[in-house]
Protein backbone atom coordinates (compact mmCIF):
# COMPACT_ATOMS: atom_id res chain seq x y z
CA UNK A 1 0.00 0.00 0.00
CA UNK A 2 1.32 3.38 -1.04
CA UNK A 3 2.16 5.92 1.61
CA UNK A 4 -0.58 8.38 -0.04
CA UNK A 5 -3.07 5.58 0.23
CA UNK A 6 -2.31 4.45 4.02
CA UNK A 7 -2.33 8.78 4.41
CA UNK A 8 -5.86 9.11 2.70
CA UNK A 9 -7.06 6.10 4.76
CA UNK A 10 -5.82 6.63 8.29
CA UNK A 11 -5.93 10.62 8.54
CA UNK A 12 -9.15 11.74 9.96
CA UNK A 13 -9.40 13.94 7.88
CA UNK A 14 -9.93 11.45 5.16
CA UNK A 15 -12.37 9.37 6.99
CA UNK A 16 -14.60 10.75 9.91
CA UNK A 17 -17.68 11.92 8.99
CA UNK A 18 -18.35 15.85 7.67
CA UNK A 19 -20.31 16.80 10.05
CA UNK A 20 -18.69 15.82 13.11
CA UNK A 21 -14.94 17.02 11.63
CA UNK A 22 -16.28 20.15 11.05
CA UNK A 23 -18.04 20.44 14.72
CA UNK A 24 -14.37 19.50 15.44
CA UNK A 25 -12.13 22.20 13.28
CA UNK A 26 -14.95 24.95 13.15
CA UNK A 27 -16.28 25.11 16.57
CA UNK A 28 -13.06 25.78 18.59
CA UNK A 29 -11.93 28.15 15.25
CA UNK A 30 -15.02 30.07 15.78
CA UNK A 31 -14.74 30.06 19.80
CA UNK A 32 -11.11 31.55 18.69
CA UNK A 33 -12.28 34.20 16.31
CA UNK A 34 -15.47 35.64 18.99
CA UNK A 35 -12.64 35.55 21.71
CA UNK A 36 -10.57 37.28 19.31
CA UNK A 37 -12.81 39.90 18.49
CA UNK A 38 -13.61 40.37 22.79
CA UNK A 39 -10.53 42.08 22.10
CA UNK A 40 -11.91 45.29 20.48
CA UNK A 41 -15.66 44.90 21.97
CA UNK A 42 -14.36 45.13 25.60
CA UNK A 43 -12.64 47.88 24.96
CA UNK A 44 -14.88 49.27 23.11
CA UNK A 45 -17.93 48.63 26.05
CA UNK A 46 -15.42 49.89 29.08
CA UNK A 47 -14.05 52.67 26.85
CA UNK A 48 -17.72 53.91 26.11
CA UNK A 49 -18.65 53.83 29.55
CA UNK A 50 -15.80 55.61 30.46
CA UNK A 51 -15.61 58.18 27.98
CA UNK A 52 -18.06 58.18 25.88
CA UNK A 53 -19.16 59.31 22.65
CA UNK A 54 -15.38 60.31 21.76
CA UNK A 55 -13.91 56.92 23.34
CA UNK A 56 -16.08 55.21 20.86
CA UNK A 57 -14.75 57.56 18.11
CA UNK A 58 -10.87 57.01 18.89
CA UNK A 59 -11.42 53.01 18.84
CA UNK A 60 -12.93 53.49 15.14
CA UNK A 61 -10.21 55.56 14.14
CA UNK A 62 -7.44 53.34 15.09
CA UNK A 63 -9.77 50.52 13.87
CA UNK A 64 -7.93 50.14 10.51
CA UNK A 65 -4.44 48.50 12.31
CA UNK A 66 -6.85 45.56 13.15
CA UNK A 67 -7.64 44.16 10.14
CA UNK A 68 -4.29 45.03 9.23
CA UNK A 69 -3.00 42.53 11.79
CA UNK A 70 -5.16 39.84 11.34
CA UNK A 71 -4.35 40.12 7.79
CA UNK A 72 -1.05 39.31 8.24
CA UNK A 73 -2.07 36.67 10.53
CA UNK A 74 -3.92 34.53 7.64
CA UNK A 75 -1.10 35.59 5.23
CA UNK A 76 1.37 32.95 6.51
CA UNK A 77 -1.62 31.37 9.68
CA UNK A 78 -4.13 30.36 6.66
CA UNK A 79 -1.35 29.93 3.68
CA UNK A 80 1.17 27.90 6.04
CA UNK A 81 -1.94 25.32 7.29
CA UNK A 82 -3.31 24.93 3.44
CA UNK A 83 0.18 23.96 2.24
CA UNK A 84 0.83 21.62 5.40
CA UNK A 85 -2.94 19.96 4.76
CA UNK A 86 -2.21 19.45 0.87
CA UNK A 87 1.10 17.98 1.17
CA UNK A 88 -0.16 15.49 4.08
CA UNK A 89 -2.87 14.66 2.17
CA UNK A 90 -0.52 14.09 -0.79
CA UNK A 91 1.63 12.02 1.94
CA UNK A 92 4.78 14.31 1.71
CA UNK A 93 5.10 14.96 5.22
CA UNK A 94 8.83 15.32 5.11
CA UNK A 95 8.42 18.74 3.29
CA UNK A 96 5.15 19.86 5.16
CA UNK A 97 6.92 20.74 8.05
CA UNK A 98 8.90 23.21 6.31
CA UNK A 99 6.06 25.40 5.77
CA UNK A 100 4.34 25.62 9.48
CA UNK A 101 8.28 26.65 10.86
CA UNK A 102 8.86 29.32 7.67
CA UNK A 103 4.80 30.82 8.41
CA UNK A 104 5.36 30.94 12.33
CA UNK A 105 8.81 33.32 11.46
CA UNK A 106 7.04 34.87 8.64
CA UNK A 107 4.54 36.28 11.40
CA UNK A 108 6.99 37.45 13.71
CA UNK A 109 9.31 39.85 11.36
CA UNK A 110 6.38 41.29 10.08
CA UNK A 111 4.87 42.20 13.47
CA UNK A 112 7.75 43.84 14.28
CA UNK A 113 7.73 45.85 11.06
CA UNK A 114 4.32 47.03 11.91
CA UNK A 115 4.80 48.21 15.54
CA UNK A 116 7.94 50.15 14.58
CA UNK A 117 6.08 51.72 11.89
CA UNK A 118 3.29 52.93 13.51
CA UNK A 119 5.64 53.87 16.99
CA UNK A 120 6.92 56.14 14.10
CA UNK A 121 4.32 57.36 12.11
CA UNK A 122 1.73 57.84 14.52
CA UNK A 123 0.17 60.98 14.61
CA UNK A 124 0.89 61.14 10.87
CA UNK A 125 -0.92 57.92 10.33
CA UNK A 126 -4.05 58.82 12.71
CA UNK A 127 -4.84 61.84 10.61
CA UNK A 128 -4.88 59.75 7.72
CA UNK A 129 -6.66 57.00 9.06
CA UNK A 130 -9.44 60.61 9.54
CA UNK A 131 -9.11 61.69 12.93
CA UNK A 132 -10.38 64.72 13.86
CA UNK A 133 -8.53 66.76 16.38
CA UNK A 134 -11.16 66.11 19.11
CA UNK A 135 -10.40 62.09 18.44
CA UNK A 136 -6.68 62.43 17.83
CA UNK A 137 -5.13 62.44 21.27
CA UNK A 138 -7.21 59.67 22.68
CA UNK A 139 -6.20 57.90 19.50
CA UNK A 140 -2.90 58.46 19.73
CA UNK A 141 -2.78 57.50 23.54
CA UNK A 142 -4.67 53.86 22.36
CA UNK A 143 -2.42 53.47 19.35
CA UNK A 144 0.98 54.02 21.28
CA UNK A 145 0.25 51.24 23.61
CA UNK A 146 -1.53 48.66 21.24
CA UNK A 147 0.79 48.92 18.89
CA UNK A 148 3.39 47.46 21.00
CA UNK A 149 1.49 43.99 20.93
CA UNK A 150 1.60 43.57 17.38
CA UNK A 151 3.75 41.23 17.10
CA UNK A 152 2.46 39.33 19.53
CA UNK A 153 -1.02 39.92 18.11
CA UNK A 154 0.06 38.57 14.56
CA UNK A 155 2.21 35.42 15.91
CA UNK A 156 -0.74 34.30 18.47
CA UNK A 157 -3.34 34.98 16.21
CA UNK A 158 -1.69 32.91 13.05
CA UNK A 159 -0.59 30.40 14.74
CA UNK A 160 -3.76 28.69 15.84
CA UNK A 161 -4.11 28.38 12.55
CA UNK A 162 -0.86 25.86 12.27
CA UNK A 163 -1.67 24.82 15.23
CA UNK A 164 -5.43 23.61 14.16
CA UNK A 165 -3.44 22.00 11.01
CA UNK A 166 -1.80 19.74 13.15
CA UNK A 167 -5.41 18.05 14.76
CA UNK A 168 -5.17 20.37 17.38
CA UNK A 169 -8.01 22.66 17.52
CA UNK A 170 -8.79 22.61 20.93
CA UNK A 171 -5.39 24.12 22.10
CA UNK A 172 -5.80 26.77 19.36
CA UNK A 173 -8.93 27.90 21.11
CA UNK A 174 -7.39 27.77 24.46
CA UNK A 175 -4.52 30.72 23.00
CA UNK A 176 -7.20 32.85 22.01
CA UNK A 177 -9.50 32.38 25.00
CA UNK A 178 -6.79 33.35 27.60
CA UNK A 179 -5.52 36.43 26.10
CA UNK A 180 -9.43 37.72 26.11
CA UNK A 181 -9.92 36.15 29.50
CA UNK A 182 -6.90 38.66 30.75
CA UNK A 183 -7.96 41.37 28.81
CA UNK A 184 -11.73 40.99 30.30
CA UNK A 185 -10.32 40.36 33.79
CA UNK A 186 -7.37 44.09 33.47
CA UNK A 187 -9.93 46.02 31.45
CA UNK A 188 -12.44 47.62 33.97
CA UNK A 189 -9.39 47.44 36.40
CA UNK A 190 -6.77 49.58 34.50
CA UNK A 191 -9.38 51.65 33.34
CA UNK A 192 -11.26 52.60 36.18
CA UNK A 193 -9.34 51.36 38.96
CA UNK A 194 -6.35 52.66 37.92
CA UNK A 195 -7.64 55.49 35.97
CA UNK A 196 -5.37 54.78 32.75
CA UNK A 197 -8.45 55.29 30.30
CA UNK A 198 -7.28 54.83 26.90
CA UNK A 199 -3.89 53.76 27.82
CA UNK A 200 -5.35 51.50 30.13
CA UNK A 201 -7.39 49.48 27.76
CA UNK A 202 -4.64 49.32 25.45
CA UNK A 203 -2.37 47.72 28.02
CA UNK A 204 -4.82 45.20 28.70
CA UNK A 205 -5.01 43.71 25.26
CA UNK A 206 -1.06 43.73 24.89
CA UNK A 207 -0.95 41.33 28.24
CA UNK A 208 -3.13 39.11 27.08
CA UNK A 209 -1.53 38.94 23.53
CA UNK A 210 1.90 38.05 25.06
CA UNK A 211 -0.03 34.91 27.06
CA UNK A 212 -1.16 34.18 23.73
CA UNK A 213 2.10 34.20 21.92
CA UNK A 214 4.13 32.29 24.39
CA UNK A 215 1.38 29.59 24.58
CA UNK A 216 1.99 29.34 20.35
CA UNK A 217 5.34 29.50 21.03
CA UNK A 218 5.20 26.56 23.38
CA UNK A 219 3.05 24.36 21.12
CA UNK A 220 5.64 24.47 18.11
CA UNK A 221 8.13 22.58 20.05
CA UNK A 222 5.74 19.79 20.99
CA UNK A 223 4.23 19.53 17.09
CA UNK A 224 2.56 16.26 16.67
CA UNK A 225 2.30 15.22 13.35
CA UNK A 226 5.93 16.21 12.07
CA UNK A 227 8.94 17.64 13.92
CA UNK A 228 9.35 20.85 13.76
CA UNK A 229 13.65 21.59 14.10
CA UNK A 230 15.59 24.66 13.91
CA UNK A 231 15.82 24.32 10.40
CA UNK A 232 11.94 24.48 9.62
CA UNK A 233 11.84 28.01 11.10
CA UNK A 234 14.63 28.97 8.69
CA UNK A 235 12.73 31.19 5.80
CA UNK A 236 13.30 30.42 2.21
CA UNK A 237 11.82 33.06 -0.32
CA UNK A 238 10.32 30.40 -2.15
CA UNK A 239 8.55 28.80 0.48
CA UNK A 240 7.12 31.84 1.58
CA UNK A 241 5.53 32.76 -1.78
CA UNK A 242 3.70 29.50 -1.68
CA UNK A 243 2.63 30.41 1.68
CA UNK A 244 1.40 33.21 1.21
CA UNK A 245 -0.20 32.27 -2.09
CA UNK A 246 -2.80 30.56 -0.09
CA UNK A 247 -3.17 32.55 2.68
CA UNK A 248 -3.68 35.70 0.36
CA UNK A 249 -7.78 35.50 -0.15
CA UNK A 250 -8.27 35.79 3.66
CA UNK A 251 -5.09 38.53 3.73
CA UNK A 252 -6.71 40.65 0.85
CA UNK A 253 -10.10 40.21 2.55
CA UNK A 254 -8.62 41.27 6.16
CA UNK A 255 -6.63 44.34 3.68
CA UNK A 256 -9.68 45.31 2.07
CA UNK A 257 -11.78 45.65 5.42
CA UNK A 258 -8.56 47.52 6.43
CA UNK A 259 -9.09 49.77 2.91
CA UNK A 260 -12.66 50.27 3.70
CA UNK A 261 -12.68 51.69 7.20
CA UNK A 262 -10.03 54.01 6.22
CA UNK A 263 -12.08 55.49 3.42
CA UNK A 264 -15.46 55.08 5.16
CA UNK A 265 -13.67 57.14 8.37
CA UNK A 266 -12.60 59.89 6.16
CA UNK A 267 -16.32 59.72 4.32
CA UNK A 268 -18.13 59.44 7.88
CA UNK A 269 -15.80 62.40 8.76
CA UNK A 270 -16.28 64.19 5.73
CA UNK A 271 -20.24 64.05 5.20
CA UNK A 272 -21.20 63.53 8.86
CA UNK A 273 -19.32 67.39 9.25
CA UNK A 274 -21.89 68.63 6.19
CA UNK A 275 -24.93 66.98 8.25
CA UNK A 276 -26.76 67.47 11.42
CA UNK A 277 -24.88 65.62 13.27
CA UNK A 278 -21.49 66.19 13.04
CA UNK A 279 -18.48 64.61 12.47
CA UNK A 280 -17.94 62.74 15.66
CA UNK A 281 -21.46 60.84 15.65
CA UNK A 282 -20.82 59.27 12.48
CA UNK A 283 -17.59 57.63 13.39
CA UNK A 284 -18.77 56.81 17.30
CA UNK A 285 -21.76 54.68 15.14
CA UNK A 286 -19.62 53.40 12.84
CA UNK A 287 -16.75 51.94 15.20
CA UNK A 288 -19.65 50.83 17.55
CA UNK A 289 -22.03 49.03 15.04
CA UNK A 290 -19.23 47.30 13.69
CA UNK A 291 -18.18 46.08 16.85
CA UNK A 292 -21.44 44.16 17.16
CA UNK A 293 -21.34 43.26 13.84
CA UNK A 294 -17.70 41.24 14.77
CA UNK A 295 -19.77 38.87 16.66
CA UNK A 296 -21.35 37.66 13.30
CA UNK A 297 -18.37 37.83 11.33
CA UNK A 298 -16.45 36.08 14.19
CA UNK A 299 -18.74 32.90 13.53
CA UNK A 300 -18.81 32.90 9.65
CA UNK A 301 -14.99 33.46 9.59
CA UNK A 302 -14.91 30.31 11.96
CA UNK A 303 -16.98 28.50 9.64
CA UNK A 304 -15.02 29.15 7.02
CA UNK A 305 -11.46 28.52 8.71
CA UNK A 306 -13.26 24.86 10.39
CA UNK A 307 -13.45 24.33 6.51
CA UNK A 308 -10.27 24.77 5.61
CA UNK A 309 -8.43 22.00 6.46
CA UNK A 310 -11.22 19.63 5.20
CA UNK A 311 -11.30 21.01 2.03
CA UNK A 312 -7.86 20.72 1.62
CA UNK A 313 -6.81 17.63 2.89
CA UNK A 314 -9.75 16.09 0.77
CA UNK A 315 -9.31 18.12 -2.25
CA UNK A 316 -5.57 16.94 -2.16
CA UNK A 317 -6.15 12.91 -1.85
CA UNK A 318 -9.12 13.60 -4.33
CA UNK A 319 -11.85 13.22 -2.06
CA UNK A 320 -13.82 15.71 -3.88
CA UNK A 321 -17.43 14.53 -2.25
CA UNK A 322 -16.30 15.32 0.48
CA UNK A 323 -15.23 18.56 -0.21
CA UNK A 324 -18.77 19.33 -1.57
CA UNK A 325 -20.44 17.77 1.80
CA UNK A 326 -18.03 19.85 3.93
CA UNK A 327 -18.61 23.38 1.42
CA UNK A 328 -22.64 22.63 1.63
CA UNK A 329 -22.49 22.45 5.44
CA UNK A 330 -20.83 25.44 6.08
CA UNK A 331 -22.75 27.37 3.95
CA UNK A 332 -26.15 25.95 5.58
CA UNK A 333 -24.51 27.16 8.98
CA UNK A 334 -23.52 30.57 7.80
CA UNK A 335 -26.94 31.34 6.38
CA UNK A 336 -28.42 30.53 9.93
CA UNK A 337 -26.07 32.46 11.94
CA UNK A 338 -26.44 35.74 9.36
CA UNK A 339 -30.11 35.13 9.79
CA UNK A 340 -30.28 35.74 13.01
CA UNK A 341 -28.37 38.77 12.61
CA UNK A 342 -29.99 40.55 10.61
CA UNK A 343 -33.19 39.78 12.76
CA UNK A 344 -31.20 41.39 15.56
CA UNK A 345 -30.02 44.27 14.16
CA UNK A 346 -33.21 44.95 12.58
CA UNK A 347 -35.26 44.79 15.72
CA UNK A 348 -32.75 45.84 18.16
CA UNK A 349 -30.60 48.50 16.89
CA UNK A 350 -31.31 51.37 19.47
CA UNK A 351 -30.50 48.71 22.33
CA UNK A 352 -27.01 47.35 20.58
CA UNK A 353 -26.40 51.02 20.33
CA UNK A 354 -26.75 51.78 24.01
CA UNK A 355 -24.73 48.84 24.96
CA UNK A 356 -21.39 51.06 24.08
CA UNK A 357 -22.37 54.04 26.59
CA UNK A 358 -24.94 57.17 26.98
CA UNK A 359 -24.66 59.52 23.62
CA UNK A 360 -27.17 62.80 22.60
CA UNK A 361 -30.15 62.38 20.82
CA UNK A 362 -28.83 62.66 17.27
CA UNK A 363 -26.13 60.04 17.87
CA UNK A 364 -29.13 57.79 18.77
CA UNK A 365 -31.19 58.44 16.05
CA UNK A 366 -28.15 58.61 13.49
CA UNK A 367 -27.50 55.00 15.39
CA UNK A 368 -30.61 53.48 14.51
CA UNK A 369 -31.09 54.64 11.06
CA UNK A 370 -27.29 53.76 10.23
CA UNK A 371 -28.06 50.02 11.43
CA UNK A 372 -30.95 49.64 9.71
CA UNK A 373 -30.00 50.62 6.41
CA UNK A 374 -26.35 49.07 6.13
CA UNK A 375 -26.77 46.40 7.20
CA UNK A 376 -29.74 45.44 5.18
CA UNK A 377 -28.35 42.88 3.69
CA UNK A 378 -26.31 40.93 6.14
CA UNK A 379 -28.01 37.69 5.92
CA UNK A 380 -26.07 37.00 2.59
CA UNK A 381 -23.03 38.17 4.36
CA UNK A 382 -21.91 34.01 4.73
CA UNK A 383 -21.82 33.58 1.31
CA UNK A 384 -18.33 35.45 0.49
CA UNK A 385 -15.88 34.55 3.26
CA UNK A 386 -16.48 30.82 2.70
CA UNK A 387 -16.60 30.65 -0.88
CA UNK A 388 -13.75 32.83 -1.18
CA UNK A 389 -11.92 30.61 1.45
CA UNK A 390 -13.46 27.38 0.10
CA UNK A 391 -11.37 28.42 -3.45
CA UNK A 392 -8.28 28.87 -1.52
CA UNK A 393 -8.21 26.19 0.37
CA UNK A 394 -8.27 23.73 -2.64
CA UNK A 395 -5.74 25.29 -4.04
CA UNK A 396 -7.10 28.04 -6.39
CA UNK A 397 -5.92 31.18 -4.51
CA UNK A 398 -6.60 33.58 -7.71
CA UNK A 399 -10.09 32.90 -7.43
CA UNK A 400 -10.26 33.45 -3.65
CA UNK A 401 -7.76 36.37 -4.36
CA UNK A 402 -10.42 38.09 -6.53
CA UNK A 403 -13.75 36.98 -4.37
CA UNK A 404 -12.23 38.20 -1.31
CA UNK A 405 -11.61 41.72 -2.97
CA UNK A 406 -15.57 41.29 -4.42
CA UNK A 407 -17.28 43.18 -1.20
CA UNK A 408 -14.69 45.80 0.07
CA UNK A 409 -12.68 47.07 -2.96
CA UNK A 410 -14.09 46.10 -6.09
CA UNK A 411 -18.00 47.18 -5.56
CA UNK A 412 -17.71 49.07 -2.35
CA UNK A 413 -15.38 51.75 -2.65
CA UNK A 414 -16.61 53.01 -6.11
CA UNK A 415 -20.23 53.14 -4.36
CA UNK A 416 -19.05 54.54 -1.18
CA UNK A 417 -17.27 57.51 -3.43
CA UNK A 418 -20.20 57.49 -5.79
CA UNK A 419 -23.37 57.42 -3.76
CA UNK A 420 -23.02 60.21 -0.99
CA UNK A 421 -22.40 62.60 -3.90
CA UNK A 422 -25.82 62.20 -4.56
CA UNK A 423 -27.18 61.13 -1.01
CA UNK A 424 -25.15 63.03 1.22
CA UNK A 425 -24.26 60.81 4.56
CA UNK A 426 -27.27 58.35 3.95
CA UNK A 427 -25.10 57.56 0.56
CA UNK A 428 -22.42 55.54 2.55
CA UNK A 429 -25.62 53.42 4.36
CA UNK A 430 -26.98 52.52 1.01
CA UNK A 431 -23.41 51.64 -0.44
CA UNK A 432 -22.95 49.16 2.28
CA UNK A 433 -26.45 47.52 1.64
CA UNK A 434 -26.22 47.49 -2.21
CA UNK A 435 -22.38 45.92 -1.59
CA UNK A 436 -23.55 42.74 0.18
CA UNK A 437 -26.06 41.72 -2.29
CA UNK A 438 -24.19 42.12 -5.20
CA UNK A 439 -20.79 40.70 -3.72
CA UNK A 440 -22.94 37.56 -2.59
CA UNK A 441 -24.32 36.86 -5.87
CA UNK A 442 -21.49 37.37 -7.53
CA UNK A 443 -19.73 34.67 -5.40
CA UNK A 444 -22.61 32.19 -5.67
CA UNK A 445 -22.09 32.57 -9.98
CA UNK A 446 -18.52 31.45 -9.78
CA UNK A 447 -18.80 28.71 -7.37
CA UNK A 448 -21.69 27.27 -9.76
CA UNK A 449 -19.14 27.08 -12.82
CA UNK A 450 -16.69 25.34 -10.27
CA UNK A 451 -18.89 22.99 -9.27
CA UNK A 452 -19.98 22.31 -12.83
CA UNK A 453 -15.95 21.35 -13.54
CA UNK A 454 -15.74 17.29 -13.99
CA UNK A 455 -14.45 15.97 -10.52
CA UNK A 456 -17.47 18.04 -8.71
CA UNK A 457 -20.16 17.80 -10.73
CA UNK A 458 -21.21 13.98 -9.80
CA UNK A 459 -24.04 14.00 -7.11
CA UNK A 460 -24.04 17.69 -6.64
CA UNK A 461 -27.39 17.76 -5.35
CA UNK A 462 -26.65 14.57 -3.38
CA UNK A 463 -24.06 16.46 -1.60
CA UNK A 464 -25.97 19.48 -1.19
CA UNK A 465 -28.53 17.29 0.92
Amino acid sequence: MSENKENKMGNPLGSKEIPELLKAFAIPSIIAMLVSSLYNLVDQFFIGQAIGELGNAATNVVYPLVPACISCALLFGIGGASNFNLRMGKGEKDGAKYYIGNAATAMLIVGLVISVFCQITCDSLLKFFGAPDNVLPLAKSYLKITSVGFPFQIFAAGSTHLIRADGSPKYSMKINLTGAIINVILDPLFIFGFNWGMFGAGLATVIGQVVSAVMGGWYFLHYKTVRLDFASFIPRLSRIFEIASLGAANCFNQLAMMLLAIVLNKSLNHYGALSPYGNSIPLAVSGVSLKCMQIMISIVIGLSQGLQPIASFNYGAGNYDRVKKALFLALKSGAVVCIIGFLIFQIFPHQLIALFGNGSEDYFAFGVRYIKIYYFFIWTYFIQPIISNFFSSIGKPIKGIFLSLTRQVIFYLPLLILFPMFFGIDGILYAGAATDFIAAAVCIIMLIIELSRPEFKSNVLKAAS
